[in-house]
C-alpha cells in the first residue's frame, strides 16, 4: 500500500515533472545570479502558488543561491520554504478516529464538474475502509445522470444509497436521508449536493436550506461542510471558496484533479489566502485516490520523487 507520500508524489508528478524540469535547465548553468533568481520566481509562479507568494519565497532564499549552492540544496531549500508557507489547521481528522456524534454528516458543495461527486464516492470509501457504516444521499436531483453516477460509486466504495426521483426537492432529500441514517444506525451519512455556480444567489440558498432542515433533525447537522475544488481553476477556485464558504459556512476544501495538472501549487495559494483548511486532496480515478493533506509530504513532493526527509 502506498505511503501518504508516495501518493502525493504521484499525484502531483505533472506540477513536479515541470518545475523540476524548469529548474534543472537553470541551475546546470552553474552558478546562480540575479538573472537565475527570477527565472526561478517564474518557475515557481508558473504552478499558481501565486506572484506574491513565490516572490516572498525567492526573497528569502536570495542571498543563499546567490553565495553558491548545488542543484539539489535549490530543491531542498525550496521544499522547506514552501513547507514554512503552509499554514496548519487544527482541525479534527474524522478519518480514523472516534466520530463525536452519529450519524457523521458530512454535506459536500462545488461547482458542476470541481469532482464533487467523484469526492461523496472516494470519500465514502474512506470512511468505510475504517469499519463504518456509510450511508450516501443523492440530493442532486436536477441533473437527470447524477443519481445513476452516484450509485456507481457507491457500489465502488462498498455503501449504500438514497436517492430520489428526479426534480424532487434536494432539502427534503437531505430530511429522509437523515432520518434513514438514525433509523439504521449509521456512522456516517454523506449528502451529494448539486454542482452550482457560486455567483447563483438562488442556488445557494438552497444549501442554505438542505442544511437548516437536517438541522431540525440533529442541531449539529451537517457536522462537515466539505468543498471541491477543481485545481485546474487555478485563482478562480479562490473566488469559488470565498463566496461558498460566505454562504454555508464550508468547514473544509478537498482539492481535486491534482494528478491532471501542472499547477499544484494553487495549493499553497489557497492554503494562505483561505482560513479554511485543505482536508483532502484528489490525485487519481479510482475509489482510494483521495488523500488526507499533509504539509510535508505537499512541500516535498513539488521536489522530490523520494522522500528526503
Amino acid at each position: 500500500m502506498k505511503s501518504i507520500f508516495q501518493s502525493f508524489v504521484s499525484g502531483l508528478s505533472k506540477t513536479r515533472n515541470k518545475l523540476r524540469s524548469t529548474l534543472s535547465s537553470i541551475t546546470d548553468r552553474g552558478k546562480i545570479g540575479e538573472q537565475e533568481i527570477e527565472e526561478i520566481e517564474a518557475a515557481l509562479i508558473q504552478t499558481d502558488m501565486g506572484v506574491d507568494m513565490a516572490a516572498e519565497i525567492m526573497e528569502s532564499v536570495r542571498e543563499r543561491m546567490l553565495k553558491g549552492i548545488s542543484s539539489d540544496e535549490v530543491y531542498s531549500i525550496l521544499a522547506k520554504e514552501v513547507q514554512s508557507r503552509l499554514k496548519v489547521f487544527e482541525w479534527d481528522d474524522e478519518i480514523g478516529k472516534e466520530l463525536h456524534s452519529k450519524p457523521h454528516v458530512i454535506l459536500v458543495v462545488g461547482v458542476n464538474g470541481s469532482g464533487k461527486t467523484t469526492t461523496v464516492g472516494k470519500l465514502a470509501a474512506m470512511h468505510s475502509r475504517f469499519g463504518r457504516n456509510v450511508l450516501i444521499a443523492a440530493a442532486d436531483t436536477y441533473r437527470a445522470a447524477a443519481a445513476e453516477q452516484l450509485e456507481i460509486w457507491s457500489k465502488r466504495a462498498g455503501v449504500d444509497i438514497i436517492k430520489s426521483v428526479h426534480g424532487a426537492e434536494p432539502a427534503s432529500v437531505g430530511h429522509d436521508a437523515l432520518l434513514a441514517a438514525k433509523a439504521r444506525g449509521v456512522d456516517v451519512l454523506i449528502v451529494d449536493s448539486a454542482g452550482r455556480l457560486h455567483t447563483k444567489t438562488n442556488l445557494m440558498e438552497e444549501l442554505k436550506k438542505i442544511s437548516r432542515v437536517m438541522e431540525k433533525i440533529d442541531p449539529a447537522a451537517p457536522h462537515e461542510i466539505l468543498l471541491t475544488l477543481d485545481s485546474n481553476n487555478g485563482q478562480n477556485a479562490l473566488l469559488q471558496a470565498k463566496e461558498f464558504g460566505k454562504a454555508v459556512g464550508v468547514t473544509g476544501l478537498v482539492l481535486t484533479k491534482l494528478d491532471g495538472t501542472a499547477k499544484g501549487g494553487i495549493v499553497l495559494s489557497i492554503n494562505n489566502e483561505l482560513d479554511i483548511p485543505v482536508k483532502y486532496i484528489g490525485i487519481g480515478e479510482e475509489v482510494e485516490d483521495l488523500e488526507p493533506f499533509e504539509v510535508e509530504a505537499f512541500a516535498s513532493s513539488l521536489f522530490y520523487e523520494e522522500d528526503n526527509a
